[in-house]
């Protein structure tokens, strides 16, 4: 069984382990001991941090096997991005070009560079090492997150986000970073996305073009690619797509992977969770669902079979379950079935 929990500092060696295997692209999880340190500290910070409403906190979470002890993978939220670094994206939107005079009428895709994602929440760092990919283990990792939005709402922001890793090929080359590096950088992608991951961002700043950048004026490989996910991130878009997230647009400055979007209180997951009192007991329900205890510092959960009593508004875990939520009769519950 996985139980989902804030990581801990002893959990840095597994940490490196998730951020070896999880391959180039993935920015959030650079194979940086420092910085993956120094995530961890502030992470434990901000879970132990009083707040009432959104700040630069972020929650780093870890999944456990309760059976050996071993980290299978690694969830996160962050609850308002671009407060301590810019949060750049770009904004594919349309220009019409008209003249009556010519009879010349022209549709035009352009990127806009900005931080209009400022202040937002963020789900991110989703990675589960491929040994566990199997059953609801996917689910579990991305789905605890919503029933912590259901459960604590003014830690996050109304407006919630997910970047999507975008197109590369197994040595980490971006068609769209291609274009953008003939004419205006002379660094790979691996490295600018290494630089983005701990926290280097200056040479954006520096060095990004900042006027609209017109998108027939790219390569047709970089064409192809803006608003593309890499094949090992169709499940993920996928399951967050049957959440209510959208693309509105916006897509990232490296690989022009797509930004998806959701209002907090129309994501799927967080508007079905139910609330319930804990009652431990033997039960015979083949139902399965994502459950978390109700506390945030201590937050806990996992996936399993438990019964509700709809009259009694009861969740009938068994001592199993409560042992890994730790959790006792008469506490309360949250759950999503799936």
């Amino acid at each position: 069984m996985l139980v989902i929990r804030p990581i801990t500092k002893a959990d840095l060696p597994a940490l490196m382990t998730c951020a070896e295997e999880s391959g180039h692209g993935f920015t959030s999880l650079p194979v940086n001991e420092e910085i993956l340190s120094n995530r961890i500290a502030h992470s434990v910070e901000s879970f132990n941090k009083d707040v009432t409403a959104p700040g630069p906190e972020g929650y780093l979470m870890v999944a456990e096997d309760t059976e050996t002890g071993e980290i299978a993978g690694t969830t996160a939220l962050e609850a308002a991005v671009g407060l301590d670094n810019p949060f750049y994206t770009y904004h594919l939107s349309t220009l019409v070009h008209n003249s009556h005079h010519l009879d010349v009428h022209k549709v035009l895709k352009v990127l806009t560079f900005g931080n209009d994602y400022t202040g937002v929440s963020e789900l991110c760092t989703l990675f589960l090492r491929p040994q566990w990919r199997q059953g609801l283990n996917g689910k579990l990792l991305s789905k605890c997150r919503f029933l912590m939005l259901a459960e604590h709402r003014h830690r996050f922001s109304d407006t919630v986000i997910a970047e999507m890793r975008g197109v590369s090929d197994e040595q980490g080359n971006s068609p769209f970073w291609e274009w953008l590096k003939e004419h205006f950088f002379s660094i790979d992608f691996v490295e600018a996305d290494y630089l983005t991951g701990i926290g280097k961002k200056e040479f954006i700043a520096d060095l990004m073009p900042k006027l609209p950048i017109y998108v027939n004026l790219l390569s047709k490989e970089a064409q192809a690619v803006i608003g593309q996910v890499h094949d090992n991130t169709r499940p993920a878009l996928k399951l967050l797509e049957a959440e209510g997230f959208v693309n509105r647009g916006y897509v990232d400055i490296f690989d022009a992977g797509p930004t998806v979007e959701c209002d907090l209180r129309h994501i799927e997951s967080v508007r079905a969770s139910q609330r319930c009192t804990v009652e431990i007991g033997e039960h015979h329900s083949s139902h399965n669902y994502i459950i978390s205890n109700t506390r945030f510092a201590g937050f806990r959960a996992t996936v399993g079979k438990a019964a509700l009593d709809g009259e009694r508004n009861l969740a009938i875990i068994s001592p199993e379950m409560a042992k890994v939520l730790e959790v006792k009769n008469g506490d309360q519950v949250r759950l999503i079935a799936q």
